[in-house]
């Protein structure tokens, strides 16, 4: 049987899985690892955790699966999007990689919109200068380490990274490289305009595919490492996002998906290039061929909840390990005993500030209408209802910019949660579908593997005989009206408080 390895280099950890060509899983593995946070919105990661990762789960998956390495057919890589990886000329990692949360380029946005100026670096990258895109990130490394800067001799994206220890290939693709924003987005290549403004030399750069190209195949010192075979042909693959649109059928108009993972992000296909001019929404590359995306991008979203799970909800850890069942399942079963609007509490969920419909590295998280009467319950309900909210926010942005969404699939661990999935489907007034998959980024990127290797002839033809959705939830016009007057509260305080999210940041 043939069969397709995706490789996901996720922000919790990297997830490896196995797929026969009709996209059933046939073993996965999820290897976990630390992000680092030397300052109050910084965060870091160590890019060689992502290849211990990846060593372990491809060893694992051949051993669940009891495959042979030689049945698979081609590899798929998918990861965060926006992180900076350094390498010095002889390949080795010169400082932790700064990752897509980060928020400390502040001064680098500025300076990015001195040198190009404001309005043209949207025309450029369809994006406004931001803190969590690359570009900030490589200024803030020249500004601050220069002698790290100086012996740069590669810079990559994290799945890219994962990409040259498999196949020795300094190379990326265009949907993760549209978040860098040092690409000229209708041109789908590297803007020299941007890149000689902001003094960053194209040598750094790898070499510009489309998301199913062959990019290189396994050699054979990573064949010993991993256990693959040498020769094995690995694809451009996708950012974890366009990964996982492909990886739920989304490679044409008028369907869309919301992933709830540590971020959230909503993910719509277009076939031309749309551009929000105030930024809160992103436009980037997609997957598929001659096809454009309009995205966004909530930073704090499944993160929120874990940060609610570690820090308040130490009796349903304890009771969901003796029941050997998930905490997050017991913590649902606690929104539902909720009435709408959480007993009038609220949540922002700006943990590690925030990109869409806000680009503001400023704002925090809040709970808004605290009293003694909330408990825990109260708050699991005002999590899940304050991470829905932001993407009713940004799905009214899609729809101002002429965007159509029809129909939302939903994927990513949080879309397991069926009360998070009918909070989304009462607000954004359409059906929200779960994939049938529950692998994401990590289908999506072994279906391009396939494309790449002639087991599909397209990307669409892909998807048509690897994705299969599962039942959808319907909107309820009564808890639609319900939720509304929470809605537009909640929208209303983050401009109350944006002034002072700022103030409380420069205060020592």
């Amino acid at each position: 049987m043939d069969l397709l390895l995706g490789i996901d280099v996720g922000t919790s950890g990297t997830k490896t899985a196995l797929f026969g060509t009709d996209g059933r899983a046939v073993a996965s593995h999820t290897e976990e690892y630390p992000m680092y946070q030397p300052n109050n919105g910084w965060a870091e990661q160590d890019a060689s955790d992502w290849w211990d990762a990846v060593v372990a789960g491809v060893g694992s998956v051949l051993a669940k699966s009891g495959a042979k390495a030689s049945q698979i057919r081609g590899v798929g890589l998918s990861g965060q999007m926006h992180g900076l990886v350094m390498l010095d000329r002889d390949g080795r990692l010169l400082r932790r990689s700064i990752i897509w949360c980060d928020q400390r380029t502040s001064a680098e946005i500025e300076q990015i919109n001195r040198l190009v100026g404001e309005k043209r670096i949207i025309e450029i990258t369809a994006n406004p200068a931001m803190t969590g895109f690359t570009a900030a990130k490589i200024l803030w490394v020249q500004n601050n380490e220069p002698e790290i800067y100086d012996k740069c001799a590669h810079i990559l994206l994290p799945k890219d990274y994962i990409r040259y220890k498999l196949t020795g290939e300094f190379a990326t693709e265009v949907s993760d490289a549209a978040g860098m924003q040092l690409m000229d987005i209708p041109g789908r290549d590297w803007s020299g305009e941007v890149l000689s403004k902001l003094s960053i030399d194209r040598a750094l750069l790898g070499s510009m595919h489309e998301s199913q190209d062959l990019t290189g195949t396994v050699h054979a010192r990573a064949a010993e490492e991993t256990g693959l075979c040498a020769g094995t042909p690995v694809a451009g693959g996708a950012g974890d996002n366009p990964a996982a649109a492909v990886g739920a059928g989304v490679v044409s108009e008028g369907v869309a998906f919301t992933t709830i993972g540590s971020s959230a992000v909503i993910y719509a296909v277009s076939d031309k290039v749309t551009i929000d001019l105030m930024g809160r929404v992103h436009t980037l590359c997609a997957s598929a061929p001659g096809k454009w995306t309009v995205m966004s991008c909530t930073q704090g979203a499944g993160l929120s909840l874990q940060w609610l799970r570690n820090t308040c909800c130490a009796p349903e850890v304890e009771q969901a390990r003796a029941q050997s069942a998930d905490p997050y399942y017991l913590m649902d079963k606690m929104a539902e005993s909720v009435p709408i609007g959480a007993g009038k509490l609220l949540y922002l969920p700006y943990l590690m500030g925030e990109r869409s419909p806000h680009p503001d590295p400023f704002c925090r998280g809040v709970f808004f209408g605290l009293s003694a009467i909330h408990g825990r319950a109260e708050m699991i309900r005002a999590v899940l209802e304050g991470v829905a909210y932001s993407q009713r926010e940004c799905v009214d942005v899609f729809r101002e910019m002429g965007v159509k969404i029809n129909d939302m699939l939903a994927c990513g661990g949080g879309a397991r949660s069926a009360i998070w999935r009918q909070m989304l489907a009462d607000l954004y007034g359409c059906p929200v579908s779960l994939t049938e998959a529950d692998e994401g980024p990590a289908l999506g990127v072994a279906l391009l593997a396939g494309v790449c290797a002639g087991v599909y002839g397209s990307v669409g033809q892909a998807c048509e005989a690897a994705v299969r959705k599962g039942g959808a939830l319907q909107p309820d016009k009564g808890r639609t009206s319900a939720y509304e007057p929470y809605y537009g509260l909640y929208k209303r305080l983050y401009r109350d408080l944006k002034e002072d999210f700022e103030l409380l940041a420069r205060m020592p």
